[in-house]
């Protein structure tokens, strides 16, 4: 069911306390997944205060990304050939996993099972930033998020939720629709990158605010009345969306988003 007990004031309830991302897990890699109880122990950190700070610009920043979201360089600065042979990318901005997060081995690209709305194809490539960006391969990949009506699978349901591995080159695809939105809270994609046994990132999507009120005009989100302003709502969205939006392009019936995430 939708996470109703966050407020309007865009505090999270998604938002739990945890360790830092190079705490130690007993998971392991190639979609093999730790105990619940080692990997809640190793939930990031989010709060509107947390998720403020981006946490460094790598490579070279993205153009989207304003001089306002205040990314430093990373150090060391890599060389030019780094540079010329890598995509642009910045450090994710760290999140809490919420209360919805379910640990599950869904290693699947198609994450829909049946649930309705707008198409969405996730390009997702995972790079190193300290290493000049350099991709990077077997990371898995876990995402998880609200359907149309706001919903999140619990219990015997895993509707769109799975993981992935990245290929050679860090890259991987998922198949799932555009989430709705609920509680006061700028509609998102939770996800946790695993590079090893040791490590994980745990962030999410945002969406611009603009394309989101024209899908929410076309069934099912038709079913409820949305927000007019979805994400403006939201301080995660105000502190992280520089970084963490997506840029979606048309795709079919649906929209493709090609997102270059950078760990440490």
């Amino acid at each position: 069911m939708a996470e109703n007990n966050d407020t309007t004031t865009g505090t999270d309830a998604h938002s739990g306390a945890g360790t830092d991302h190079n705490s130690s897990t007993g998971g392991s890699g190639g979609g093999a997944v730790s105990s619940p109880t080692s990997r809640r122990a190793l939930l990031l950190a989010a709060g509107s205060a947390g998720a403020a700070a981006v946490l460094g610009a790598a490579c070279t920043a993205p153009a989207r990304t304003p001089d306002a979201a205040g990314v430093p360089p990373a150090s060391p600065t890599p060389s030019k050939a780094a540079r010329a042979a890598a995509p642009a990318c910045v450090l994710a901005v760290k999140a809490g996993a919420g209360p919805y997060y379910l640990d599950l081995d869904l290693v699947r690209s198609d994450i829909t099972q049946g649930r309705a709305g707008v198409p969405l194809r996730l390009d997702l490539t995972v790079v190193r930033v300290p290493d000049g960006c350099r991709p990077l391969p077997s990371a898995d990949i876990e995402v998880w998020h609200a359907d149309a009506d706001g919903d999140y699978s619990t219990g015997k349901d895993t509707f769109l939720r799975g993981t992935q591995t990245t290929d050679r080159t860090g890259h991987c695809v998922f198949h799932t629709i555009v989430p709705g939105w609920y509680a006061g809270l700028a509609p998102h994609i939770h996800f946790t990158i695993r590079p090893d046994t040791r490590t994980e990132t745990t962030s999410q999507f945002f969406f611009p605010e603009t394309l989101l009120t024209q899908i929410y005009t076309r069934p099912p989100y038709t079913r409820r009345t949305p927000p007019q302003h979805p994400n403006r709502r939201d301080d995660r969205y105000r502190a992280a969306g520089a970084t963490m939006t997506l840029a979606l392009t048309p795709d079919g019936n649906g929209y493709r988003a090609t997102h270059t995430i950078g760990i440490t």
